[in-house]
């Protein structure tokens, strides 16, 4: 089995087909598109125990797991649906562990490559819950470690505990908070940067230009970026990159994903997508070399400056403990 450095430098985040955005495709159309995804060469697809809250796991098991050799397979745990039904974040070592077992059962597997901490429960030592991940490693139920929105400190304490292989954190021209710490740690630690939200939640493809289309629980719609106060300065944003982006023959979305990969060697991006055009032209932006004066014109458009809003909601911002700017 690859190792995740082996994958091709665009992975796919599932967790579309089934959670958070909308609308969302048929499970004979998500089948198809994550066939026609490893059928392109995707050797990377990304899932978690929150994504439908479990459903999108039964997904990949019902879709492609019968082409287990195909692709490195990552999950998550640390937040997920309670017995009450809301969703949840608990580190606690026990519940990590059960969380394990039960993602093992549906995606119909033995074992999971690259197993995250989705989100650090705060009310638990990092090395407890890093402690529990460590004792599946040795079980042979997961192989690899990682952690997703940490700040550069808690990845240093978790690789202590045990080493740690990727951190995922959501990235892209409008969110650079990883700029601040996480990815000179990355590098420091030879730790893996996985991108989630490479598109900016779709705003960079340059299609989602009218928010009213929006299903009504679409978490875009309570996102401050999105709101009808920002999101037409947002737009705005874009006119230069699509100008850009039709001056070098590719699509925006193909060229900010370009953009994200430039940003360091080995960086890993994982776009989601419910649509099989965009998932053909995710897959080839891994090809497009850009030269200084695009890489430039793009992070002087759209970066923490220029771009309105805060990227989550201040509930949100609580959960998570990734560095934030402070101007």
């Amino acid at each position: 089995m690859k190792s995740l450095a082996d994958t091709h430098r665009i992975g796919l985040g599932c967790m579309n087909l089934s959670h958070a955005y909308g609308p969302r495709p048929s499970e004979a159309e998500s089948i198809a598109l994550l066939n026609e995804a490893l059928d392109l060469g995707y050797d990377h697809l990304d899932t978690a125990a929150l994504y439908g809250f479990g459903a999108n796991e039964s997904l990949l098991n019902k879709a492609v797991m019968k082409r287990r050799n195909e692709f490195y397979l990552a999950s998550k745990c640390g937040m997920f649906r309670d017995e009450s039904g809301q969703r949840t974040i608990d580190g606690r070592p026990e519940v990590i562990k059960q969380t394990c077992d039960d993602a093992l059962q549906r995606l119909g597997t033995e074992v999971i490559d690259l197993y995250y901490l989705h989100r650090w429960d705060k009310k638990v030592p990092i090395e407890e819950s890093i402690g529990a991940l460590g004792d599946l490693v040795k079980a042979g139920k997961i192989r690899h470690l990682g952690l997703s929105e940490v700040s550069a400190d808690t990845l240093r304490k978790a690789h202590a505990e045990h080493p740690i292989t990727a951190v995922q954190t959501e990235y892209s021209l409008w969110s650079r908070n990883a700029e601040i710490a996480v990815l000179d740690a990355c590098d420091e630690l030879g730790v893996s940067f996985v991108a989630f939200s490479p598109l900016a939640r779709g705003y960079l493809s340059g299609e989602l230009t009218d928010l009213s289309q929006l299903p009504e629980k679409d978490i875009r719609r309570n996102m401050p970026r999105f709101s009808s106060e920002n999101y037409p300065r947002n737009l705005r944003l874009l006119e230069p990159v699509k100008a850009l982006a039709a001056e070098l023959n590719v699509t925006p979305a193909q060229l900010t994903l370009a953009w994200v990969l430039h940003q360091r060697p080995g960086m890993i991006a994982i776009p989601g997508t419910t649509n099989r055009q965009h998932l053909r032209d995710n897959f080839a932006a891994r090809d497009i070399v850009l030269n200084k004066d695009a890489l430039d014109l793009l992070d002087r458009t759209i970066n923490r400056h220029t771009v309105a809003g805060p990227r989550y909601p201040d509930g949100t911002l609580v959960e998570i403990d990734t560095e934030d700017f402070v101007d």
